[in-house]
Parts: C-alpha cells; structure tokens; sequence
C-alpha cells in the first residue's frame, strides 16, 4: 500500500487547513513514513499537520526536492517539533543543524527500500520514486529539469504507475500516455489541458487530499 497525503498546496480541499505557495506531502508505505518538501511557511505546515492528525514524532525521514523557500520554508519549523530524522537534500543545500542525520545527494541512490531519489538533475533538483503495489510512483517538486529527464531517471527503477507533484510549464503531455495516475499540484501551469486528455487518470490534488493505491 502507498498513501500519500498532501498537506501544503496553493489549493485546499479543506475548510481547516490554509492553503499558500509552496508544496509539502506525506508518504506513508507499510512501516515508513517520509515528508516530502515542506513548504514555505513552518506555521502553517505544523497547523495543517495537525489538522490532518499527522504526529511528526512519527516521520523518521525528510526528503528535500531542491532549494526554494516554498520547499525548504517549513523545515526547521518541523525539526524543531522533530530532531530525531534523516534528511536527504541536494548537496547544494547546507545549514541544516537540528536533524539527526543529514544525507546530500547528488547521483540517483536507494533511500529506503522502496524509496529512490533520481539524483539531483541539471543541477537543480531530485525527484523521490516510491514502489507502489502498482508500479512506481514519482513525486516532484517542481519539475524544473526537463520532464523526459525526470521520467528516464524514475523509470531505470521499473515501471512508472504515476506522477504527484508540482510540473510547472509542462506541455509535453504526451510523455504521460503511459501513467495511470497524475495529480498535478503547486506550480502546475497547464492543469485544464492535463484534465481534458487524461480525464480519469487525474486527481486534483489541494491541502487535504489522500491518494491511496493498493
């Protein structure tokens, strides 16, 4: 079973929990539970988290797609509710004090069973593919490389079920014919045009929303 929960986004789904510029998911597989990005702003991260019961005493691992505020902004909010991670960032983002253990990254590496980063692309930014009971998941920041380099990089792990994330101006949609699932959020530009090819491949995404595949 994968869950990921999205819990900062420019939308919401729900009346209690803000939404604001910036992206931050939680992604739960069996025993695992890894932060996706944090978001702009540490208040309302930890608000939304607890909103949506999340306990961040029980995250053990945060995984940094690259370093912009509205990724980074909630970090040390949530480091401070939770010291005891690992935090795996590209290997141009430093500072980082509170964590127990902090990993930069630069080439495509395993995090956890399960769990992969691409490796830091174009200098810029790593995206985090999961195994899911129906292929592979890939979760994005903000698709700042090229997508055909995000999607080659994911699928030397296996076979891409889905995409979850910020795609920024992503037109290329034709790289997605193979995905069965695309939840377009954050930066995305070009939502409409997504949802009238792919109809019932897409989720909306919003603070809030819970993606569930077994």
């Amino acid at each position: 079973m994968l869950r990921a929960t999205i819990i900062y986004d420019n939308t919401t789904v729900r009346q209690d929990l803000p939404a604001d510029w910036g992206f931050s998911c939680l992604i739960e597989t069996g025993n695992e539970k890894l932060l996706f990005d944090t978001g702009a702003n540490g208040k309302i991260l930890m608000t939304n988290m607890k909103a949506l019961g999340i306990d961040p005493k029980s995250i053990d691992k945060v995984f940094i797609s690259h370093n912009h505020f509205d990724h980074t902004g909630g970090l040390s909010a949530f480091l401070n509710a939770n010291s005891s991670v690992t935090v795996y960032v590209p290997d141009d983002l430093r500072g980082i004090r509170q964590a127990r253990e902090v990993v930069y990254i630069d080439r495509a590496q395993p995090i956890s069973h399960g769990f992969y980063s691409t490796g830091v692309l174009d200098r810029i930014e790593q995206s985090l593919v999961v195994q899911s009971p129906k292929g592979f998941v890939v979760f994005v920041g903000c698709s700042h490389p090229a997508m055909h380099k995000i999607l080659d990089a994911a699928g030397r792990y296996g076979k891409l079920y889905g995409i979850i994330g910020g795609l920024h101006g992503f037109d290329q949609y034709e790289l997605f014919q193979g995905l069965q699932l695309i939840c377009p959020t954050h930066c995305t530009q070009h939502k409409a045009e997504l949802k009238k090819l792919y109809g019932n491949r897409i989720i909306s995404g919003g603070a809030g929303t819970v993606i569930v595949i077994e």
